[in-house]
């Protein structure tokens, strides 16, 4: 399977948590679909502490994961939202 692009998209979107809308990750995004997977390589600034787990309300949002190689986090269903 083909690796996503090293250099990565130049639009950064701002990940919050759905619960306490404390921010999560500055997060280079391609494409504009939903945000189904966070590549490790393309975060910019990460907010949290324990990873994958929200700092303010401390729910967990996503999962450490291989997609196509490559460390990422699998974002859970409804737990984030960016703009």
């Amino acid at each position: 399977m083909a690796k996503p692009n090293k250099k990565g998209p130049t639009k950064t979107v701002d990940i919050f948590c759905k619960s306490c809308n404390s921010q999560l990750y500055k997060y280079r995004k391609g494409g504009k679909g939903a945000l189904v997977k966070c590549f490790k390589e393309r975060i910019s600034q990460d907010f949290t502490d324990i990873p994958g787990t929200c700092p303010k309300c401390e729910k967990i949002f996503a999962r450490d994961m291989l997609i196509k190689g490559t460390p990422a986090f699998k974002i859970i269903g409804t737990k984030v939202w960016f703009k």
